[in-house]
């Protein structure tokens, strides 16, 4: 076979590899030790000092002795080519858990990788998955209905992670392995079909490849297919969402009508960006009355008069509850103004210029603003009675975003002396009898 070009297959996925350093995960199996000795061969090759390579490798220490073994043998190469390596090994203070061995496997490694990266201050983690892989990886997503994203295989660059040997197949793999008296471990366990993807590895794929003599070469231009299919699927979702933006300054708001209208696989992929992927709470948020609420790990979306508002959960730097405008007023003054700009937030469809005119006299000072409370009441000029805070952004039809960024102008006895830029309390208005006024204004 022809050598395996692991420059090439770098330059496919990073620009100047060369210029960089790599943490390669290293297991002892063909495909890891494979990986290990191209990057041995390449560092001898370019001989630049900013290419620098390192070796993790986790001793899971399930398999007994075999496991030492694998340790044995990566940590001898490494040794042998002066590579710094870096070893892992279970203890007891790593509790296994009686179900998912893979995932608290990978959580620990993956962990282990992150922490010997950031210390060593190396740029990429690399793995030896190959295309053997990518195809066991397109038969378990085909099983979960994951969509075109899950169809399109491992990714070969992603977060850091390169992967590139995914063109190149497990027999290319041990046959170089072979040819170049590459010594490695076999993990026998891999044999046995207790887990999904063995049983997909060892069960599945065989009968697969056994139908056509081109199979994975054809399956790796599929994957090629797909890919581009996804990137151009992408790429109209995101148009169709930047249509449907209603107003995006701090949260995301989709019209909801909208895109209701679209395709149950736009609905989709838009609302997975979210954490919102499971089919039937989909369905319940379109059927959903005004004010409900959901919640994925990373956003709450509320519905809101025809409109999906995306608000994330993520905490964000605390801002200032209260806003102090006017310590007190020289009494020797008729009119003190205050103008409101750099205050107040634009809020789509409400005008936010105003200017009230306040009786200083019946003003408790500070003067300040803070945002709505439970129990606030206003008696709105203009009208007779008083309402509660809550009421009146009901009977204006206020979004949920609109009341977020509302303002309660108060004084010092936290009476509501009106709800920025509405309302006007009329109890506190300059009338005929005023001799000072405090002038509350918003221009720009």
């Amino acid at each position: 076979m022809e050598k395996i070009s692991l420059k090439n297959e770098l330059k496919n996925l990073v620009s100047h590899p060369e210029k960089h350093s790599y943490l390669i995960a290293v297991s002892g199996g063909a495909d890891s030790m494979v990986l290990a000795s191209l990057f041995r061969d390449f560092s001898a090759e370019i001989q630049n000092p900013e290419f620098r390579i390192h070796v993790a490798h986790i001793n899971y220490r399930l398999r007994g002795k075999d496991s030492d073994l694998d340790r044995k043998t990566v940590q001898d190469f490494c040794e042998k080519n002066h590579i710094p390596f870096h070893l892992y090994e279970v203890s007891e203070k790593d509790t296994k858990p009686e179900n998912s061995i893979q995932l608290w496997a990978r959580e620990l490694r993956y962990d282990f990788f992150r922490k010997i990266k950031e210390r060593e201050q190396l740029d990429f983690l690399v793995t030896a998955h190959h295309l053997n892989d990518q195809l066991e990886t397109f038969i378990i997503n085909l099983s979960k209905a994951s969509g075109i994203k899950g169809l399109s295989g491992i990714p070969a660059n992603d977060n850091q992670i390169l992967r590139p040997l995914l063109n190149i197949t497990k027999d290319e793999i041990y046959q170089f392995a072979e040819e170049n008296r590459i010594a490695f471990r076999e993990d026998l366990s891999n044999k046995k079909s207790d887990y999904l993807r063995n049983k997909i590895r060892n069960e599945i794929v065989p009968k697969l490849l056994e139908t056509n003599d081109h199979f994975l070469d054809n399956f790796k231009r599929s994957l090629y297919y797909l890919n581009q299919t996804k990137d151009f699927a992408e790429k109209q979702i995101q148009d169709i969402e930047n249509k449907l933006t209603v107003f995006n300054p701090d949260h995301k708001i989709l019209s909801k009508e909208k895109l209701d209208l679209e395709s149950d696989f736009v609905k989709f992929e838009i609302l997975k960006k979210y954490g919102f992927d499971q089919e039937n709470e989909i369905a319940k948020i379109f059927k959903a009355e005004n004010g409900s609420s959901f919640f994925s790990k990373e956003y709450q979306l509320t519905i809101s008069r025809g409109e999906l508002i995306f608000i994330s959960l993520t905490p964000k730097p605390e801002v200032r509850k209260e806003i102090i405008l006017a310590e007190n007023i020289d009494r020797n003054e008729a009119l003190f103004s205050i103008n409101l700009q750099g205050y107040i937030e634009d809020i789509d469809g409400i005008n936010n210029n105003f200017s009230w005119d306040f009786d200083a006299e019946k003003i408790q000072f500070p003067v300040y603003l803070r945002k709505q409370q439970d129990g606030d009441e206003i008696y709105p000029s203009g009208f007779s009675g008083k309402k509660k805070v809550s009421k009146f952004f009901r009977d204006e039809k206020l979004s949920i975003l609109a009341r977020q960024k509302i303002w309660i102008l108060c004084d010092n006895s936290n009476s509501v002396l009106g709800v920025i830029p509405l309302r006007q309390d009329r109890r506190y208005a300059k009338s005929e009898k005023t001799k000072r006024i405090l002038k509350i204004f918003n221009e720009k």
